[in-house]
């Protein structure tokens, strides 16, 4: 008989040849001081008797073990339960939604917002109801970007990273080539939906895009921008991300989020004007057929979002990037990006793993990046600092990145 199967075994094994095998490492908890387990083969493992430094984590406030978070989380399931129990349309629709998504829109500077269950969920739901005829996306946005493009019927143009000139030519080459389908004018180009969409930071080489130059380059035809603030939002501007801190959202049509990293919950959003999230809570799939986010998250996304919005806790993580960048640079190693993301490349996918392990040996948590998340010759230790970080974490940590990258040969 013809085996039809999907060879599993044999994909994890050249998954494993090729150094890409990934496996999990729980922890004790998410705080930038954890203790971590070896992988033991699908058994309970043991929890390592040293503790860990993070610095891998996209927990960038610090609030994933702040104790308002936490209570606020307490406080949502004592009120309202532990899960929705139900889609949003049908009996999953709680005051603490409600409560988050006014938070949200008025951080955002928008009409409303709208949560979602995950930020995955909320790109692939926003997308494909927005149902454009043609998607320009950056080439290094997230995976949840991608796919959702992928969903849609939508002619995808993919435009060079963070490159308004090339985005504007392509939108030119684009238009000029289209013509009406039928001599009579019917189906007139004009007519076509066109989304340019983009994350602000973006989670892998620490850059920023250029939101205002996008913005104008996709004006000049009429062209909607979508915005994936996951990694900026709580960070910039009042507890908002790069399109509060350019001072863009009257010019960004779809500015998306999650509550899963600066505000140390699950989740995500969309804000933008009534009939936007009008649209999404009707015609949003990944919405309409899920169950609500539970009221704990909510609550919590709620409370670290006020903290973020009024505390000095982004201060304090900005100080610390400094710091690590600075010192990370003095040791001659190649840093990109120019937001709290730190990617450190290295190349070669064995010696980002070699100084990983060395790392994790002195207690510092920072794993390799490897393909195919990142472009294969630019595996990288991918440093995210954190506001709970003190001095002293920073300095052991760039130690450890001279002692072991001499040990390794990288330095």
């Amino acid at each position: 008989m013809v085996d039809r199967g999907f060879a599993l075994e044999s994909r994890l094994r050249r998954r494993e040849a090729d150094d890409l095998k990934r496996t999990l490492s729980p922890v004790d908890s998410v705080s930038e001081r954890s203790y971590f387990a070896a992988p033991s083969g699908g058994e309970l493992p043991v929890l390592e008797s040293e503790e860990a430094l993070v610095f891998a984590s996209n927990n960038y406030l610090g609030l994933t073990d702040d104790q308002r978070v936490q209570d606020a989380a307490r406080q949502a399931a004592a009120t309202v339960g532990t899960g929705s129990a139900a889609s949003r349309l049908v009996t999953g629709d709680t005051l603490v939604h409600h409560d988050l998504e006014r938070l949200l829109a008025e951080t955002k500077r928008t009409d409303r917002a709208l949560t979602f269950s995950s930020g995955y969920a909320a790109n692939v739901g926003t997308i494909t109801a927005l149902d454009p005829d043609v998607i320009f996306s950056d080439e290094l946005n997230h995976a949840s970007i991608v796919d959702a493009t992928r969903l849609t019927d939508a002619e995808v143009v993919i435009y060079d990273h963070c490159d308004a000139d090339d985005l504007r030519a392509k939108m030119t080459e684009r238009a000029e080539r289209a013509e009406p389908a039928e001599p009579n004018g019917a189906d007139d180009p004009a007519d076509e939906s066109w989304l340019v969409v983009t994350d602000s930071v973006f989670s892998m080489d620490g850059t920023v895009a250029p939101l205002e130059a996008i913005c104008r380059a996709a004006e000049e035809v009429g062209a909607w921008v979508m915005v994936d603030e996951a990694h900026a939002t709580g960070l910039y501007a009042d507890g908002g991300g790069i399109v509060q801190s350019e001072s863009l959202e009257d010019r960004i049509h779809v500015q998306m989020g999650t509550l899963s990293k600066a505000l140390a919950s699950q989740g995500g959003y969309v804000a933008g004007s009534d009939a936007l999230i009008e649209l999404l809570i009707n015609e949003a799939r990944s919405f309409v057929y899920s169950t609500g986010l539970s009221p704990p998250a909510a609550g919590s996304a709620s409370e670290a979002l006020h903290i973020a919005r009024h505390g000095d806790v982004r201060e304090r993580l900005w100080e610390n990037v400094a710091h690590l960048r600075d010192g990370l640079e003095a040791l001659d190693l190649e840093v990109l990006g120019d937001s709290q993301v730190l990617p450190v490349i290295i190349g070669d996918r064995r010696d980002a793993l070699d100084l990983a392990a060395g790392l994790r040996e002195r207690g510092i948590v920072a794993p390799a990046i490897r393909p195919p998340t990142v472009p294969d010759g630019t595996s990288r230790i991918r440093i995210a600092p954190s506001a709970s970080h003190d001095e002293a974490d920073i300095v052991d940590c760039l130690e450890a990145f001279q002692i072991v990258g001499e040990k390794v040969g990288l330095l």
